[in-house]
């Protein structure tokens, strides 16, 4: 026998977006109940942002003080691989979402375990791990938050072989011998970087001729050069065709014409794909496994009647957990003003309006040196039309750079949009970027005019002077 409960909003899925969404509209005054199948808190504690940081935290510290005279000389060994194990495990919660849960409950929200999928309008049937049915009817909004899962490519044997997609390269409890990753992007640069720095003899191969291709060249350049010095072979231009294993044995991956690379692991990081194949999209008139498209307030725009959203990863507007948690609060604002009947706000930056996920999306690889990007490239830049110029600075010609460590070696570039003498975007690479960056999104955000941003004083002796020497640069 099925229960029927009604809730203003219906909330398809409880990682991060999924939470922001609900707070806003709870905050907003609405009752809002969050559907969950795995645990609350999403992949992003579990198995990506938290994790994957956690991993790669000791090996930069470690780095940072071997960049240094005098710490470089106290550091007498390598990483302690357990130590780091089991720092990364408390990060994870011991992948027990106790506290997410308690934190719902401390903001109204009602929290419902078991597979969601919709059945027609404003109605979800929620299948528990107990086989039990609960059906939830929507006054106002249901929000589909369920993200995205890995993508493995149909390779033959790789189903068999026991490989690793980025949820077991997080949360693995050994250090394998060798490990093998296929991919140019984040989770390879970024798990290449941790398992190096663990112990393991690292091969990286990728099928482009670059990494990070979509940020700065340099970006991938400098990053490549720095998986080279700390002993990761690294290999472009390479396609795997398949991968084998004998039971308890290694992994051998085909590469063609008879070359073969071994590994104890195999971490495939090529892509991703969204959550959506058991959703019951077929009942509003989607198709079932397909990305979900949104306009700026989240209302997906193949279905009619002003009552289904998607945020997030699924959305595929910008796969990054920071974006789907400003997904989540702009577009449960769009939901609480469409209940309230109050006007939207839609302008680019409104209110109700989701606009940095078009125009100014910040993003870090925590590899050693770190890449850290807001907004377009200067080739995005260029092919949208933009009359622009580059502007490159050397991070290590900053006297702060040089106190931070010893032949700091790191660059920044700001593309500048000549016409109303804005930022459109800015790169930094280099050893602790990261801090940097919210600076830069802060000034390609407001738009904030280079005859502004030139009486913004960085604190001497800091890295943040470089933002000095690239308008010192810009001007001549």
């Amino acid at each position: 026998m099925s229960t029927v409960d009604t809730y203003d909003v219906v909330v398809l899925g409880g990682g991060p977006t999924g939470e922001n969404l609900a707070d806003r509209v709870r905050a907003a005054g609405l009752s809002v109940v969050v559907v969950e199948h795995e645990l609350v808190g999403g992949e992003c504690s579990y198995w990506a942002c938290m994790p994957s940081k956690a991993l790669l935290r000791p090996a930069a510290a470690l780095a940072d003080a071997r960049r240094v005279a005098g710490s470089r000389e106290a550091v007498t060994g390598p990483l302690d691989a357990d130590a780091v194990l089991k720092r990364r495990d408390a990060f994870a919660a011991q992948w027990t979402d106790d506290g997410q849960v308690a934190w719902l409950d401390s903001a109204g929200i009602a929290l419902v375990r078991g597979h969601g999928r919709l059945e027609g309008v404003r109605r979800v049937v929620v299948q528990a791990p107990d086989g039990s049915e609960n059906v939830l009817v929507a006054r106002h909004a249901v929000a589909v938050c369920t993200g995205t899962r890995a993508a493995l490519p149909p390779l033959p044997g790789i189903e068999q072989a026991g490989v690793w997609t980025s949820r077991e390269a997080t949360s693995a409890g050994e250090v394998p011998g060798r490990l093998a990753v296929v991919g140019g992007g984040v989770v390879a640069v970024e798990m290449a970087t941790a398992w190096a720095a663990l112990g393991s003899r690292v091969t990286l191969l990728v099928r482009d001729d670059t990494l990070l291709d979509r940020m700065e060249p340099f970006a991938g350049e400098l990053v490549t050069e720095a998986l080279e010095a700390a002993g990761v072979e690294v290999r472009f231009g390479v396609s795997v065709g398949g991968v084998t294993r004998e039971p308890g044995g290694e992994a051998v991956l085909d590469l063609g014409d008879g070359e073969k690379v071994t590994a104890d692991q195999v971490l495939f990081a090529t892509g991703r794909k969204p959550a959506t194949a058991e959703l019951g999209l077929e009942t509003v008139g989607l198709t079932p496994g397909s990305w979900i498209w949104v306009d700026d307030t989240g209302l997906v725009v193949d279905v009619p009647g002003e009552w289904l959203y998607a945020a997030g990863d699924v959305n595929r507007r910008a796969l990054l957990t920071h974006q789907g948690k400003y997904q989540g609060r702009i577009f449960g604002q769009a939901i609480a003003d469409r209940a309230a009947g109050r006007d939207l706000d839609i302008e680019d930056w409104g209110r109700s309006s989701a606009t940095a996920d078009r125009l100014a999306v910040p993003q870090v690889v925590f590899a050693d040196p770190e890449a850290a990007s807001v907004g377009l490239t200067l080739a995005d830049a260029q092919k949208q039309g933009f009359r622009v110029r580059a502007v490159d600075y050397e991070i290590g010609d900053v006297a702060g750079a040089e106190l931070y460590a010893d032949g700091y070696k790191g660059r920044a570039r700001a593309v500048v949009d000549l016409d109303r003498e804005v930022l459109l975007g800015v790169t930094f690479v280099g050893p602790g970027v990261a801090e940097l960056l919210h600076s830069a999104t802060v000034a390609v955000v407001g738009e904030v005019p280079i005859s502004r941003l030139w009486h913004a004083v960085p604190a001497y002796p800091t890295v943040s002077e470089v933002w000095l020497r690239l308008l010192e640069t810009y001007r001549g």
